[in-house]
């Protein structure tokens, strides 16, 4: 497994594989690597001969420069993941080589950006936005495989690369999940083991609300009701959003929901002392009942 510093030897490198008519899939990933990023890897895998992974924790896309600070480093284990999971390349620039000095250009994201993580988070999502244009124009991948788990930024990569005609498939890989249902997230490190089996909340509302809408439920309000009162059985869960979306353009849903229907969820697990500066904040989305509004009458 080969480990690249630079966009140029990035782009050589691809530029040959490109030659050679052989397929590059990138898994871009801040690093912190768990089982959901491995099976990104293997999504790579069965749609690319050689699947490189890039390990670069991003600093526009985070608001706080604290939240930066914790965010976990664990570079060593990645390697060793990524050599397990047999990734051919790890790209791992630095700071400087991302953002060179006088670096002066952004991509801003557009109107998918806004609600949801976007509403409290100014900026983030062009930060985002920038890095994956850069990782992408670096490794110059026919595949590229993001989360589930990020919704809000799955779509909002998708709609840029449709928008600026980059030649690159975009693939959603599915939510990986812990034995109770959390979602498996970087973030997870972060949580002492108190707020770790609170953190099973957030499982817990989508699937209340998923069973819901199954048995009938068709009331956004209702819905969410339920929703806020499963995550208030956790003392330290502390909701940043719940909401109920269109899946294709992030508009509010309907009072009365018409079809599939995204519940997105913004969690922060504050500490003992309930300081909520120092909370982890957790995400989770579920797609509700699709098969429940195809089969309904109503």
């Amino acid at each position: 497994m080969d480990v690249v510093r630079t966009n140029r030897e990035l782009q050589q490198r691809s530029d040959a594989m490109r030659a050679s008519g052989r397929r590059v899939a990138l898994v871009p990933t801040m690093g912190a690597l768990h089982e959901g990023h491995l099976s990104l890897v293997a999504e790579g895998r069965a749609r690319a001969d050689e699947v490189w992974v890039s390990i670069f924790v991003n600093p526009t896309q985070f608001n706080e420069a604290s939240d930066l600070d914790a965010y976990p480093r664990t570079w060593e284990a990645d390697l060793a993941a990524c050599e397990a999971a047999g990734v051919d390349l790890v790209f791992a620039p630095t700071v400087s080589e991302m953002y060179p000095d006088g670096a002066d250009t952004t991509v801003q994201a557009g109107a998918l950006s806004r609600p949801l993580c976007g509403s409290a988070r100014p900026g983030h999502f062009d930060g985002v936005t920038t890095i994956v244009s850069k990782l992408l124009l670096a490794a110059k991948p026919h595949v590229a495989v993001f989360g589930e788990k990020d919704f809000q930024q799955l779509a909002v990569i998708r709609r840029m690369v449709c928008d600026l005609n980059f030649d690159v498939e975009v693939i959603g890989g599915a939510t990986i999940r812990e034995p109770d249902g959390l979602a498996l997230s970087s973030r997870n490190l972060r949580l002492d083991a108190e707020a770790r089996a609170q953190a099973v909340v957030l499982a817990r509302a989508l699937e209340a609300a998923d069973d819901a809408v199954a048995s009938g439920e068709r009331e956004a309000e209702t819905i969410l009701a339920l929703v806020r009162r499963e995550i208030e059985k956790a003392p330290r869960a502390v909701i940043d959003y719940a909401e109920l979306r269109d899946p294709d353009s992030l508009e509010p849903a309907p009072a009365r929901l018409e079809g599939p229907t995204l519940l997105a969820l913004a969690v922060l697990l504050t500490p003992a002392d309930g300081d909520t500066d120092d909370a982890v904040r957790l995400i989770d989305n579920r797609m509700l009942c699709a098969h429940a509004f195809a089969e309904d009458p109503r």
